[in-house]
């Protein structure tokens, strides 16, 4: 049989190798539109900021690799610009020499990926302005001179871009329509990168866009929404992508928003047609994501259907629905991501609740130990929705792990359970996963109700069971202060507090991180009082109010 794959990269060639591996009989075909028929596209931004010296590190294989070791007929420089699905071949042309020439497959595998997007911002076409999606473009950017940049557009490959200028002593501006940089993330995980990107240098320009890029001699100027005008000596458009389809779409091949819709075995609506990567989606979920490794997975299971349906064999495993777990650097922080966030549970209109936890990532007796910040979405009936988790060290470890018990359909209590590697250097006995499903456990057996930072307004009453000296440091309005360890003894200054200043209402407990407040919750539950905690405590609140917290926090002594 003759499969040809369109693209190269992850999917395609993750498609094409294992196809080889399943059958040495098959000409494979690959038909790349670039010269770069497999290269390290995940790696581009580190090019540019120098910890990749060498560009041929980049460059995974050659035509001539994959033919000695896969026997693949690899075409570079060939552009496929139609399908006829009913005759099963392919127009090509070569886009160095403009030779046309048709192609006949037995199977087809569309691997497209996608193009960055060109919002409407007059002055694009600026040779200043760079994207970076391919070798040829890391290569452009490298060698950009100035001292001046501009990012447009804060998301994975906008941050990268933005880490790698800054470190190459760039004066560095972000911007971002949404709200937030990293737009997935949530608010309060996002605010802790916000200040690690001011702590590099970089000036963040949040909730306003671009509108024009006026091209000079010696500089571009781009002008933002609010007026502000930055000058740019190097300009990066990275405002997102869009599935590279059109010429599926022309041959009739059904698609949803641009993209390829595909089941659960990567087959297209075309007979004999399957389709992978970035420009594709799952007819069963209406979710696109443009990631390398469910790129690469899909790839291999579209080989394995195709193989199996030559050879007579059992249906291949199924492409299983993407949780986008996801991972960046930040300077000295990761963030990282996995499962749905708050936009896409409401969206859905999905009943879940959200904790929080700041647990160190090893021992805190040990040196150097910080805080992973976890959040995590839970469904009523426990199940993980979602999971964020940012911090200096061990993130990717933990967002990990989440991601596994996902996939296995556990629980968040389940995570309770979890055996997980223990040294000091390493973790703590109750691993901050570990803890994360506590506090989980805790909400779902009914033993703790959250309020979280969201829904904690300036005129609800709070009890701070922090020190005198923490809260003193900054606490909400309408709060009385009483540390944790006093608390047993001073339940009836508690009461009179409800009496006079509460009512009926419910008052919330609020600590630092969420510890103390859960003794100090539990003690006052206890006692008959109407409570609820504060998720997370004051770190939390601080990360969500981000730079409104000093207008809302109160600093002094206050009630106590």
């Amino acid at each position: 049989m003759r499969v040809v794959v369109v693209g190269g990269v992850a999917g395609g060639m993750s498609a094409a190798a294992r196809l080889r591996r399943r059958d040495e009989g098959a000409e494979i075909i690959v038909l790349e539109r670039s010269k770069y028929v497999s290269f390290a596209n995940c790696g581009l931004p580190y090019y540019v900021g120098g910890e990749i010296e060498d560009p041929a590190k980049l460059l995974l294989h050659t035509p001539q690799s994959l033919k000695a070791a896969l026997n693949l007929e690899v075409r570079i420089n060939s552009e496929v610009t139609a399908i006829d699905p009913g005759a099963h071949s392919v127009q090509v042309t070569n886009t160095e020499t403009g030779e046309a020439y048709a192609l006949t497959y037995d199977y087809l595998i569309l691997s497209p990926g996608g193009l960055a997007s060109r919002p409407p911002i007059d002055g694009l076409d600026s040779p200043r302005v760079h994207t970076l999606r391919t070798v040829d473009d890391a290569l452009a950017l490298r060698e950009a001179s100035g001292t001046r940049a501009v990012v447009l557009g804060a998301g994975f490959i906008g941050i990268e871009a933005t880490e790698a200028l800054a470190q190459r002593g760039f004066e560095t501006h972000l911007v971002e329509y949404a709200e937030h940089v990293l737009p997935p993330l949530e608010v309060e995980m996002t605010t802790l990168v916000t200040q690690e990107l001011r702590a590099l240098g970089v000036c963040v320009h949040a909730g306003v866009a671009a509108q024009s890029i006026k091209h000079g001699e010696d500089h571009d100027s781009v002008t933002l929404s609010d007026g502000t005008v930055l000058s740019a000596d190097v300009v990066v458009l990275s405002t997102g992508v869009r599935p590279d389809t059109a010429f599926a779409e022309a041959a009739g091949i059904e698609t949803s928003r641009g993209y390829i819709l595909v089941d659960e075995h990567g087959r297209t609506s075309a007979d004999g047609i399957y389709a992978v990567g970035d420009g594709t989606m799952g007819r069963d979920y209406d979710r696109p994501v443009a990631l390398a490794g469910p790129a690469n997975r899909g790839g291999r299971l579209v080989a394995d259907a195709i193989a199996d349906a030559e050879q007579g064999e059992a249906t291949a495993r199924p492409i299983p629905s993407p949780q986008a777990t996801a991972i960046v650097r930040i300077g000295s922080l990761t963030a990282a991501m996995t499962g749905a966030n708050r936009q896409a549970l409401d969206a859905a209109g999905a009943e879940y609740f959200t904790v929080h936890t700041h647990a160190n990532q090893h021992a805190g007796y040990f040196p150097g130990a910080k805080p992973v910040h976890i959040l995590m979405h839970v469904g009523t009936r426990g199940q993980i929705l979602g999971a964020q988790a940012v911090g200096t060290d061990g993130v990717d470890r933990r967002i990990d792990v989440i991601a596994t018990a996902m996939r296995a359909g556990l629980k968040a209590t389940d995570l309770i359970d979890l055996d997980l590697a223990y040294a000091p250097p390493y973790g703590q006995a109750k691993d901050p996963v570990n803890q994360t499903g506590m506090v989980a456990h805790n909400v779902l057996t009914g033993e703790l109700v959250l309020t979280g930072p969201d829904a904690l307004t300036e005129d609800m009453p709070v009890l701070d069971v922090r020190t005198a000296g923490e809260y003193a440091a900054g606490h909400m309005p309408n709060s009385l202060n009483i540390p944790h360890t006093q608390l047993r003894d001073r339940l009836d200054e508690v009461r009179t507090w409800v009496e006079e200043s509460v009512g009926d209402q419910p008052f919330v407990v609020m600590c630092a991180a969420g510890v103390r407040s859960w003794i100090g919750y539990r003690i006052v539950r206890h006692a008959g009082f109407n409570v609820t905690m504060l998720s997370g405590g004051i770190q939390t609140l601080r990360a969500w109010l981000g730079d409104r917290a000093e207008a809302v926090l109160v600093t002094g002594e206050g009630r106590s």
